[in-house]
């Protein structure tokens, strides 16, 4: 499996490779080909791309009315600007009918959104998407996820948000890796003293957090949870019931996405413990991807303090 740059070249490859088997896979952009990385798909199928221009909300109804002619729409911008400037267009054109649209939002998080700042850093996206029924929610931890997770969405019929970032991600796995959708992975596990989740591109400080609890004589387990809609509710909860206690690390805000699913199942299948570490329900600043997460409740001391605090909660 070849190396990718980052999460939007992952992204394009399974795109072209879908789209030279498939002839009704279509793209839309919102004046954001280059950010897609897609100008090689736009010269190879010029007939198969629709630009909508700055206007989010006319790029998803478009991508419904493609949809309901039988053809498979991508919606592709950055994701603050699907979930939020063109919510009710998510909501009410695409998840109400079930149309196969699939909307891959660029820009996720802190760590995905690097400079540009909230206005274009999705920060609240696995949140709104969530509330509304019936679209899978992906969010990948490294380009080679992406690719993976890329095509397997591609199977589904029905509408789909896949939360990409802005190219410059740190690598996690490696190889070929296995990707199952709807599942979680156990990335290592050391013991069961706490579990921590953990999704997209934060992933990697969630790795080097549990290996130094796990040299201070903290056994975590450290598990995967890259899709949230469906969750994972069976494997989620045999976790809980082996660890005495739970932290969730989510490159978003601590409401509505990762913290708030795991609450959820331990509330409902499973009462552990927990502490929730992410945007902690404020607006960031700008500036370098790993400076903001520092400062944000998001490095790997971070982690590894909140597993400990949350030890003497047990």
């Amino acid at each position: 499996m070849e190396k990718f740059k980052g999460s939007r070249e992952a992204f394009i490859a399974s795109f072209m490779e879908l789209a030279e088997k498939d002839p009704k896979v279509v793209m839309v952009s919102a004046d954001s080909v280059k950010a897609a990385r897609a100008t090689d798909f736009v010269e190879k199928y010029p007939n198969r791309y629709f630009e909508a221009g700055i206007a989010e909300q006319n790029a998803v109804a478009i991508a419904a009315g493609l949809a309901s002619c039988g053809l498979k729409p991508y919606v592709v911008t950055y994701g603050g600007f699907i979930t939020m400037r063109a919510c009710e267009q998510v909501r009410t054109f695409v998840a109400y009918p079930g149309f196969n649209v699939k909307l891959i939002g660029l820009n996720a998080g802190l760590i995905g959104g690097e400079r540009e700042g909230c206005t274009h850093q999705a920060l609240e996206d696995m949140g709104i998407i969530r509330s509304i029924p019936g679209i899978t929610l992906v969010a990948p931890a490294d380009a080679l996820e992406v690719y993976h997770a890329a095509n397997a969405i591609a199977e589904i019929d029905g509408p789909v948000y896949l939360r990409l970032g802005s190219g410059r991600e740190p690598d996690v796995f490696s190889g070929d890796i296995p990707f199952e959708l709807g599942k979680i992975r156990i990335i290592k596990k050391y013991g069961t003293d706490a579990a921590i989740f953990v999704n997209g591109f934060i992933t990697d400080r969630a790795i080097k957090a549990a290996e130094l609890l796990d040299s201070e004589g903290i056994k975590p387990t450290l598990v995967e949870v890259h899709t949230l809609r469906p969750v994972d509710v069976e494997g989620i909860t045999a976790v809980l019931s082996r660890c005495k206690a739970v932290v969730t690390v989510e490159d978003h805000n601590i409401n509505g996405g990762l913290g708030s699913v795991i609450a959820e199942i331990s509330a409902e299948h499973c009462p552990t413990p927990l502490i929730r570490a992410g945007l902690m329900d404020i607006f960031p600043e700008s500036g370098p991807a790993d400076i903001l997460a520092d400062n944000y409740n998001m490095s790997v001391q971070d982690i590894v303090n909140a597993v400990k605090k949350v030890l003497l909660k047990k």
